[in-house]
């Protein structure tokens, strides 16, 4: 994300957060919905924006990037997901990548032992990344709850097994202990590791302080500053069905928590959030390595007159027979 985008999405969420202080005042129903619709907007228009972009964008050459043997001998074993070469192992290495970040858990660290680099496998990013996605498509579903009526029973199953420890009261969800560990391991890692905070700007911090805040304002609701999540729940409906109105009642704090929510739906679109959309047009992992067995004509030449072989005989005929040089044809 460049400097641009960065500045304009700052005056973006500024923009909101002074338009709120300023209506919040004598209409905070207002503000709520301002911000509420507003977020959403932006978030589907530059996800659906930045998605066509990218397909609209030509790959005129297959550019996989393997790791194995490819198809070509009979007797060669090839490997049908690391090199794929048809669109079975295609499919089945994108779908081990999207579910099982495999390509993550391939990631190895080096450190210096007796002055020569010593590799080896470092797993942790693989399972604190894999345990932060699942867990936060876990809180996603949950959370649809509050807009739907009546809840689906998948809901309310994925909510029963999510606390089936039944810790506290009101229960303690697993997702959310293991996303709010999750989202602060991959913080901690950027910021205590000295190589990857040299690299690391500010947009790399932004996301995960905001995920932070989401996680923290939403266990700090449920568990110590509880809000009335009925009228949570008839606030976030009316919105849905466009009948604006502010229960009474709504702790300051489920606005903290919804500020920060939209906050990230507002950055999503600028940042390298947008891999969750990105993943699935990467050519470098949904080709198939066919370079050698079909062959790719770029569709974006231009036309050229070819000038075979046979024609260049037919025109230089006898100068090449005065020559001496062969000739195919008499």
């Amino acid at each position: 994300m460049g400097i641009r985008s960065l500045i304009i999405s700052f005056i973006f969420i500024i923009s909101l957060l002074s338009a709120g202080y300023a209506l919040g005042t004598f209409a905070p129903w207002l503000t709520a919905s301002l911000i509420f619709y507003a977020a959403f907007a932006v978030f589907f228009a530059g996800f659906i924006y930045r998605v066509i972009k990218w397909a609209l964008i030509p790959v005129p050459f297959r550019i996989p990037v393997t790791c194995s043997q490819q198809k070509s001998l009979d007797w060669i074993n090839a490997s049908p997901i690391e090199n794929p070469s048809g669109k079975t192992g295609v499919f089945l290495r994108m779908a081990s990548e999207i579910i099982l970040f495999r390509s993550l858990f391939r990631n190895s660290h080096t450190r210096m032992y007796e002055d020569r680099p010593v590799y080896g496998k470092d797993t942790a990013l693989w399972l604190f990344g894999l345990l932060f996605h699942a867990s936060m498509l876990i809180i996603v579903i949950r959370h649809l709850r509050f807009f739907i009526e009546p809840v689906p029973a998948v809901i309310n199953k994925l909510s029963a097994w999510d606390g089936m420890f039944e810790l506290g009261v009101p229960t303690i969800y697993l997702s959310d202990i293991i996303f709010t560990v999750s989202a602060i391991y991959l913080f901690m890692r950027r910021a205590a590791v000295s190589r990857l905070r040299y690299i690391s700007l500010v947009q790399d911090y932004i996301p995960l302080l905001l995920i932070i805040s989401v996680a923290g304002t939403g266990i700090l609701m449920r568990h110590i500053y509880k809000v009335d999540l009925l009228k949570v729940k008839e606030l976030a409906t009316g919105w849905i069905s466009f009948s604006m109105a502010l229960p009474e009642g709504i702790g300051l704090l489920f606005f903290v928590h919804l500020f920060c929510v939209c906050a990230l739906l507002l950055w999503f679109p600028l940042s390298k959030l947008m891999h969750m959309g990105g993943v699935f047009l990467s050519p470098t992992r949904n080709l198939a390595n066919s370079n050698r067995a079909i062959r790719h004509i770029n569709p974006w030449n231009a036309p050229v007159k070819a000038h075979t072989y046979e024609e260049y005989e037919d025109e230089f005929r006898e100068k090449m027979k005065s020559a001496g040089l062969p000739v195919e044809k008499e």
